[in-house]
């Protein structure tokens, strides 16, 4: 049986990056784009009526701006993975974007590939996020004993060495699930290690040595 392809509606208020956009993944095979939106309404209106798998949007819109629909998109339709696509990398906007729980973020500089390999990889469960996102997101506040670990990233790994799910370290610091998904992304890059456990075992080691 062939797989079917990843579903995807498109919003931007820019019919030019919308035509581009759709024009891109039309020659992807495991793709289908399935409508397009010019403002964050008519983006909720897609989503509600053809259920996509993953929604592509930029920040800036009219009628209702790209946070505020993230936003309800997220709360009305979980199952959609959001991938934002933006002109802007100030600090402001990539929390917002963090906070709102998007699964990626991607500029709009970007090479045109990076946007599809990127919806392949949210739609694989992946949180995708430029590097610049990191100088935001790991604000030094602490001294931290292991300098391959930012301070957050120390909270989140102590979190899951004592057993804690995704969304009770994402409750417990006041983050979103996503949010924490990515931190262990790091983690585990940082590490060297596959997965929680591994994690897990390293930090226990580490407390272990006096660290």
């Amino acid at each position: 049986m062939d797989k079917q392809p990843i579903r995807v509606i498109l919003a931007d208020d820019h019919a030019l990056v919308l035509e581009g956009l759709r024009s891109l993944l039309g020659l992807e095979a495991d793709i289908s784009v399935l409508a397009t939106a010019t403002d964050g309404e008519r983006l909720l209106t897609a989503v509600a009526r053809f259920s996509p798998d993953v929604g592509g949007m930029d920040v800036q819109m009219p009628f209702m701006d790209g946070v505020t629909g993230l936003e309800k998109l997220r709360r009305r339709f979980p199952e959609t993975r959001i991938l934002v696509l933006t002109a802007y990398s100030d600090a402001e906007t990539i929390r917002a974007v963090l906070a709102c729980g998007a699964d990626g973020l991607l500029f709009k500089t970007d090479p045109p590939e990076q946007t599809i390999r990127a919806i392949r990889q949210v739609m694989e469960g992946q949180v995708v996020f430029p590097a610049v996102a990191r100088r935001w997101m790991f604000g030094a506040e602490t001294a931290v004993p292991d300098p391959t670990l930012s301070p957050r990233e120390v909270e989140v790994l102590t979190a899951v060495s004592e057993g804690l799910t995704n969304a009770e370290v994402a409750e417990r610091l006041h983050i979103s699930e996503n949010t924490v998904k990515f931190h262990l992304q790091n983690i585990y890059q940082r590490l060297g290690v596959a997965n929680r456990t591994e994690a897990s075992r390293w930090f226990m080691e580490q407390q272990r040595g006096g660290w």
